[in-house]
């Protein structure tokens, strides 16, 4: 869809060039350009934002298995010994890989 919108805009452009002639020419172009460069940063900006949230959201997961592991860990210690142990280390990768690519 912002192609076409992007594709009219080009086509308007080169209608007021044609009905504005050449010494309007300079100032048509400009126009285009700065709504182009306009859409450009807009989209930066959304990306940007996209991906404070993952990262956030990446924080969040991490920290709050980290948090519950550590009476997981105690729990696996005392009823399960070294196999409850390392089942509480795979669960925090597992969590930590899912969550890295949400």
């Amino acid at each position: 869809m912002t192609d076409d919108v992007v594709r009219d805009e080009l086509q308007a452009a080169i209608q007021a060039r044609k009905e504005l002639g050449d010494e309007m020419e300079p100032a048509v172009i400009d126009a285009f350009v700065e709504r182009i460069e306009q859409r450009l940063a807009d989209r930066a900006g959304q990306s940007e934002k996209a991906l404070r949230r993952k990262r956030d959201h990446q924080k969040e997961m991490v920290l709050g298995s980290m948090g519950i592991s550590i009476p997981l860990f105690a729990v696996a210690a005392v009823f399960a010994g070294l196999p409850g142990i390392i089942a509480v280390c795979v669960a925090l990768v597992v969590i930590a890989f899912l969550s890295s690519r949400s």
